[in-house]
């Protein structure tokens, strides 16, 4: 929990909607104190699930560090990615006893957990810490309305952009100063579960990462590790920005 609150008083950018959360609970000692008394640290290994998909869950919490993954089930057995949970993001459903997701360790991660009974009852004592907790929701709304812009409006080299970019910048809020100096970007999750999330198949990501490449955007380590090299070039594939530079736009559209 200490390590939790540390994480959100780090942040200095970057819409992280549970920052407002911890920083709320962490300014007052009073809900300090009783927060820390409700919850307990577990450690989940890559693959872990930690609440299953239409099934009755008593646990809810934040990630202290590491990444969730959130799934949904198709009709004919098929998972599709529908979210990743990064620190200090919530997970669970709260006010709610049935998961209509599954959630599940993307890496090996810790959590802060709570008993939902314990949390809702903590918020229903603290309107002030609820109404927190509500923003936070209608942000990941606001995230998940974005991206699903993103995946029925912009091509598949401004989704593969704008994925790379959404993991460099939740690295930076953990990170500190020297994570931020070498703009290192480790994709939590396959070259094939990105795909699904992303709306395309892994040869279109590896083709368009090679792409990136080529044009100097960033250095493949390994097929799951980059440094970013040039961080406007790529906002710029991305679609966020509008200035090209020196930007040669023509590129990989296809899915």
């Amino acid at each position: 929990m200490e390590a939790l609150l540390s994480t959100s008083e780090r942040s200095e950018s970057g819409r992280q909607p549970l920052h407002r959360f911890f920083a709320h609970c962490a300014a007052d000692a009073t809900l300090r104190e009783e927060l820390i008394r409700i919850a307990h640290v577990r450690g989940f290994s890559s693959g872990e699930t930690i609440v299953g998909e239409g099934e009755e869950s008593g646990l809810v919490g934040a990630v202290i560090s590491g990444v969730l993954r959130v799934q949904k089930t198709m009709p004919d057995g098929r998972q599709q990615i529908v979210g990743l949970l990064f620190a200090p993001n919530l997970f669970g459903r709260v006010f709610s006893r049935v998961s209509p997701v599954a959630i599940e360790a993307a890496t090996d991660c810790r959590l802060c957990c709570f008993s939902r009974a314990a949390f809702e009852a903590f918020l229903a004592r603290h309107p002030s810490v609820e109404h927190d907790v509500m923003l936070a929701v209608l942000d990941e709304l606001d995230a998940a309305q974005e991206w699903m812009l993103l995946l029925g409006c912009k091509a598949v080299q401004e989704r593969v952009a704008s994925f790379l970019l959404m993991i460099l910048h939740q690295a930076d809020v953990g990170g500190g100063a020297a994570r931020r100096r070498q703009r290192m970007v480790n994709v939590p999750i396959t070259r094939h579960d990105m795909a699904v999330y992303l709306g395309t198949t892994a040869e279109t990501i590896s083709r368009t990462i090679q792409d990136f490449a080529r044009r100097g955007v960033l250095r493949i380590i390994n097929p799951q590790r980059f440094e970013v090299l040039d961080e406007a070039r790529l906002a710029f594939l991305s679609g966020r920005a509008t200035d090209p530079g020196d930007v040669d736009e023509p590129s990989l559209r296809s899915a």
